[in-house]
């Protein structure tokens, strides 16, 4: 599943951009979907900026979203960054003094608002003194009613969007009335970007993968998460008796379990049960070549006596074809994960040891046995036949396949 989103630059008058209007898609056309304004705010917040940041769409830029009355009056602007965001109430916004309340503690918290497609109606004067920018709709009215109602306000410190410029003339018009930001066609159209949709079970697995990178496990957190999730805690359950532990004592809770396993065993469980999930419906060669990875890198570190919590050398195996499973760009990816700096250095700068250990199991994947022999003879002593070491861990990576599909 992918998920859509159309932005749209606002340009400053060098003509720079200074921000995108944020607009929810729900399809490949280009064309805004046939859903009401709450839902198309509450799936342009949660399939966007709770998996990527409005910081990724916009390049850092400044977003322009649309919030209806509801979604404004129970704060939902409240999970993106004051700095990151400007409010734009909708048109259709029916007044009350619920809103105005609302904007006012969102004008007092730092957000920045803006009226949009404003309409002129003496109405929301009473809003002015909570508003940054007033968008006009310049198709809407002529250049001498547009002067009329700028003179009228012109108390108010408000900045000036002009919205569907289509010409050189109106843009040069526009800025001598004092319009300092620009949106329309003459300018650019709206362009499509994608990105792959986490379902509302996945965002349990994100939460899973923010625990699992903590030195010290909050197991009665963990398991409320898992608890919510009976596919999840079955394969929790799997996962103990395929993982060979010793099976002396029946399990009588999730919890137990999570203890049971202990928190090095825990935390590669979660890592792989979260990657395989939010990977769905990717080729299941790509999975197990990860769980290949991550096997391998942590056998060999524990070899070496290099024994981590967080796994260091596991995770690093685990999430190095992130990238083509989520077919994402690997940095931007990362960036979203809680992982070590020097996870996340061996798998963005090929850096530091956790980089030589997946060296060496690359070797073994293509083949490249005079290079695997001069790497594996510089990290563990001649007594030790990693070939083994990657038989098994091909072996373990096919086992947990089966586990996670069934």
């Amino acid at each position: 599943m992918y998920c859509y989103v159309a932005r749209q630059p606002i340009f400053d008058r060098q003509k720079a951009v200074t921000g995108y209007e944020l607009l929810f898609r729900d399809g490949v056309d280009n064309c805004f979907p046939n859903v009401d304004a709450d839902e198309a705010t509450s799936k342009l917040i949660t399939q966007h900026h709770l998996l990527l940041g409005v910081e990724k769409i916009t390049g850092g830029k400044q977003a322009f979203i649309n919030f209806s009355a509801d979604t404004l009056i129970h704060h939902f602007p409240t999970s993106i960054d004051p700095k990151s965001m400007v409010i734009e109430i909708l048109e259709t916004v029916p007044i009350s003094d619920e809103l105005l309340t609302a904007c006012k503690e969102l004008h007092k918290m730092g957000y920045r608002l803006a009226l949009d497609d404003h309409d002129f109606d003496a109405k929301w004067d009473v809003f002015l003194p909570y508003v940054s920018i007033i968008k006009v709709d310049v198709r809407m009215f002529n250049m001498l009613q547009i002067s009329k109602y700028l003179r009228r306000i012109a108390k108010y410190p408000v900045t000036l969007l002009a919205e569907k410029v289509e010409t050189a003339d109106e843009y040069e018009q526009l800025k001598q009335l004092g319009f300092d930001l620009y949106q329309g066609y003459f300018f650019a159209r709206p362009e499509m970007l994608k990105h792959k949709q986490l379902g509302s079970n996945k965002l349990n697995l994100l939460a899973l993968i923010s625990e699992s990178s903590k030195v010290r496990l909050d197991f009665d957190g963990l398991a409320a998460i898992v608890e919510r999730d009976l596919d999840m805690s079955y394969k929790l359950l799997r996962f103990i008796n395929s993982a060979n532990f010793a099976r002396k004592q029946c399990i009588g809770s999730l919890k137990h379990a999570m203890v049971y396993m202990g928190e090095a065993e825990l935390k590669k469980f979660i890592s792989l049960l979260a990657l395989a999930n939010l990977a769905e419906g990717q080729s299941d060669e790509l999975l197990v070549m990860s769980l290949i990875r991550a096997r391998f890198c942590d056998r060999l570190a524990n070899i070496r006596g290099d024994t981590e919590n967080p796994p260091a050398a596991f995770l690093t195996g685990l999430f190095s074809l992130v990238d083509a499973l989520l077919e994402q760009p690997l940095q931007e990816l990362l960036a979203q994960l809680p992982l070590l700096p020097s996870i996340k250095a061996a798998l963005l700068e090929n850096k530091g040891i956790l980089a030589d250990y997946l060296a060496v199991e690359r070797t073994f994947e293509q083949g490249l046995w005079q290079q695997q022999t001069e790497l594996s003879s510089r990290m563990v002593p001649d007594t030790v036949d990693l070939n083994l070491v990657y038989f098994e861990a091909v072996e373990w990576g096919q086992r947990l396949l089966t586990v996670q599909q069934h």
